[in-house]
């Protein structure tokens, strides 16, 4: 299977991005592939915006696509990374227990926040690596990683200088060196989620910046929640007329409503506010472009978020060539 195998999926809070990783888990499922969707900050917004129960570290079908097409959740948490990684690595079996109900586990995960990350990340790194041949676990064809917002994932995603103080040599030190080298390969983009208004851009472009600093991939720009304008680029001139709403108090009347100045003015003032905000996003649309990325938008769903919507954002994603 050629492409990315990893998608990170970052963007500031607000923005839908945990929307975004499920609908481009569902795109990649309805095209066939077997997708493990995992989250890293424990507010089970997966399970949420799938309608499923909350998930753990056990790896669990949330969704079908075609075919062999699946998403299956997963919540990663830092202790159960660790205890894994204690088993894997040091073979410590139930002494990793003894070392949970010390609270030595709790401690390990807490004082060192770049440690943590690493645990949260090496579970990913290890799905991402597992094959077909690899009997440990299921594989797959590709992970999304649902990450932590823009303003944290610059330092999230940079494990290797994180732990540089805490391990210099070491299973940790090499642990942390393979996640770089995978998060550096051409198998792994990050995706940015952000709404076109100017603190969201400008997060999006900060964020773009730094990962390219620290050698990582900018897969994309997806704008998201972006909404039609319910008028035309004629009513939308005529409020700026300089006979002001008299044209649109002939429209009214010619059709047969009865019009007065307090509804006039109402309906100006609303077109106008309409056309500012429309103007600000064709300004924050140019500061995306200016990145020369690829850029996707998913339309604003007006009946919210359900398991149809997920579809309809991740057919989007498909028609505009995103999977």
């Amino acid at each position: 299977m050629t492409g990315p195998r990893l998608h990170i999926v970052s963007g500031k809070g607000g923005t839908g991005k945990t929307t975004v990783a499920a609908s481009l888990s569902t795109a990649l499922a309805r095209a066939g592939q077997r997708v493990l969707l995992c989250e890293v900050e424990g507010r089970q917004g997966i399970s949420q915006t799938f309608d499923a129960p909350p998930l753990g570290a056990e790896e669990v079908r949330i969704a079908r696509g075609w075919g062999d097409g699946e998403v299956v959740g997963l919540s990663v948490d830092a202790k159960s990374a660790l205890l894994e990684y204690l088993h894997l690595f040091y073979k410590l079996g139930r002494a990793g227990g003894l070392l949970e109900r010390f609270g030595v586990i709790d401690f390990a995960t807490t004082i060192a926040p770049g440690a943590r990350d690493v645990l949260l990340i090496g579970k990913v790194y290890e799905a991402v690596g597992r094959t077909p041949t690899k009997r440990r676990g299921r594989s797959y064809d590709a992970v999304v990683l649902d990450a932590p917002p823009t303003g944290r994932i610059g330092r999230f995603l940079n494990v290797g200088e994180e732990v540089a103080d805490l391990a210099k040599v070491g299973p940790v030190r090499q642990q942390a060196d393979s996640i770089m080298t995978m998060l550096r390969s051409p198998r792994t983009m990050v995706h940015l989620v952000t709404l076109l208004e100017e603190m969201p851009v400008q997060e999006t472009l900060e964020a773009v910046e730094e990962l390219r600093a620290m050698h990582l991939t900018v897969g994309s720009v997806i704008v998201n929640q972006v909404r039609e304008s319910p008028l035309r680029s004629e009513a939308m001139d005529a409020l700026h007329e300089p006979d002001g709403p008299a044209p649109l108090v002939d429209d009214l009347t010619n059709a047969g409503l009865r019009v007065g100045p307090v509804l006039v003015d109402g309906l100006t003032q609303a077109g106008r506010d309409l056309s500012a905000r429309l103007d600000l996003e064709g300004r924050e649309r140019q500061r995306i472009a200016e990145l020369e990325l690829p850029t996707y938008e998913l339309p604003l769903l007006p009946h919210g978020m359900d398991a149809g919507g997920l579809h309809e954002l991740g057919e989007a994603l498909t028609e505009q060539g995103l999977v």
